[in-house]
Formats: structure tokens, sequence, C-alpha cells
């Protein structure tokens, strides 16, 4: 059987912990910043994580991690 095609879209966008968790970026820190305040676009550095639910379906995007 071939291997499997990882999304290339999803490999950019998602990273996985050591602990199994997804990491993603926060939307909102790449332009228009003028108009938000230094709390919120301080706040928009830190990564997220992403929910259970959404979590299977990115692993079914990104099978080899």
């Amino acid at each position: 059987m071939p291997k499997m095609k990882s999304s290339r879209g999803a490999m950019k966008r998602f990273k996985v912990t050591a602990t199994g968790k997804v990491k993603r970026r926060r939307s909102g820190k790449s332009h228009l910043l003028s108009s938000k305040g230094r709390k919120r676009k301080r706040r928009l550095r830190h990564a997220g994580l992403v929910s259970a639910q959404e979590t299977k379906t990115i692993r079914k995007l990104i099978p080899y991690l």
C-alpha cells in the first residue's frame, strides 16, 4: 500500500507537542495592528491549543505526526 500524503497546509500551520496535543497560531496578528491594543497584541503572541474535536480532524490531515 502506498504512503499517505500529509496536507501541506496543515503541516505548516500545526505542530504536535511531546504530550500529543496540537499547537496552533492565534489569528489576528498579521495586519491592521495599529488599531489593536498592546495587551491584545501581547496575548496573540502565545500559541494556542486546538480543541479535542478539531485534533481528530487535524490528525487525519497529518498522519505521520
